[in-house]
């Protein structure tokens, strides 16, 4: 047994506002993101985050990791997380936001929940989905294809195959999550993510030296800033902030950020990108927020289901 230094539970409010503040900083980051590449190429941007954030953990996580307890991660674990979380879906999002608005990003990437409760069902035997998750898929992809008719074909010919790519982004992460959930028991959220992190960030340094030679370069206060709030509050403290709320609330409860995400990000990108936000942008994102509401209600029953079986056995074995 891990001898760890037993942390105090919060409060609800302060999980509560804990939550908003995440909803917040992650989606704020879309529109962080798309300002950073007016002077930055993607990858050199992106490459450029993950170092500095992969240099703070380096600093904090041994003295976290104590706290949290737990084994250091394999390198199939470390490898999965980088490639599948970390470097192929930031990638993809940062070259899509080249040319697609900050906020129709957001939304077309909320299709996350859909995407891992679809890829939980093939990986993790105790996670199968039922009727109405699949009603759910279905409802959440007419949102989608709502928008690829709509908002994506209005930003030019090369939108639509540009949006196509970015579905790959969250559904990289998607495959991701489940094989780290089956194969990583006992390990260190904390070492994890610094480690995932560190060879992302090798990762994502190669894919700039690839294809962002000879790209302009220009290091601005606006980039600075953009590199830096993405690395230290996007992902440092944020994903620090998250894996300590997840061994404090319910994940059901944190799933909520995932419905508050994109409407965070539609109205920075309105109100401080002067992105534009039409009717079907909104019908779009209700369709694709109501299909995440069924498949994400439909494994809270489940899970309150499989929960109270496993509590009346033990109560009958007393």
């Amino acid at each position: 047994m891990d001898e760890t230094t037993p942390s105090r539970s919060p409060s609800r409010a302060v999980v509560v506002l804990l939550v908003g503040v995440l909803c917040l900083v992650w989606g704020s980051t879309w529109l962080v993101i798309s300002e950073g590449l007016r002077d930055l190429p993607p990858m050199t941007s992106l490459s450029a985050r993950f170092v500095i954030a992969a240099i703070v953990l380096a600093f904090v996580a041994r003295p976290l990791a104590r706290i949290e307890g737990g084994e250091r991660p394999t390198w199939r674990i470390t490898v999965v997380y980088a490639v599948l979380t970390l470097a192929i879906p930031y990638a993809i999002i940062y070259w899509v936001e080249t040319r697609l608005p900050s906020g129709l990003v957001s939304v077309l990437w909320s299709v996350y929940p859909i995407l891992l409760a679809v890829s939980a069902h093939a990986i993790l035997p105790q996670e199968r989905m039922r009727a109405r998750q699949w009603f759910g898929m279905l409802l959440g992809f007419t949102g989608v294809t709502l928008m690829f008719w709509t908002d994506v074909r209005s930003v030019g010919p090369d939108a639509v195959p540009m949006g196509l790519v970015l579905l790959l982004s969250p559904l990289a992460s998607a495959l991701g999550t489940p094989i780290i959930k089956r194969d990583n028991h006992r390990t260190s959220s904390v070492y994890l993510n610094r480690d995932g992190t560190v060879v992302g960030a090798v990762i994502c340094v190669a894919l700039a030296l690839t294809f962002d030679r000879g790209a302009s370069v220009d290091w601005t206060p606006r980039a600075v800033f953009s590199v830096l709030y993405l690395a230290i509050v996007g992902t440092v403290v944020a994903f620090g902030l998250y894996f300590w709320l997840l061994r404090h609330a319910p994940a059901t409860f944190l799933s909520l950020i995932a419905f508050v995400i994109p409407v965070v990000a539609l109205t920075l990108g309105a109100l401080v990108g002067g992105e534009e936000v039409r009717f079907h942008t909104v019908v779009g994102l209700a369709l694709i927020l109501s299909g995440v509401a069924a498949v994400v209600l439909g494994n809270r029953s489940r899970a309150g289901k499989r929960n109270g079986a496993v509590q009346s056995e033990a109560a009958g074995s007393e």
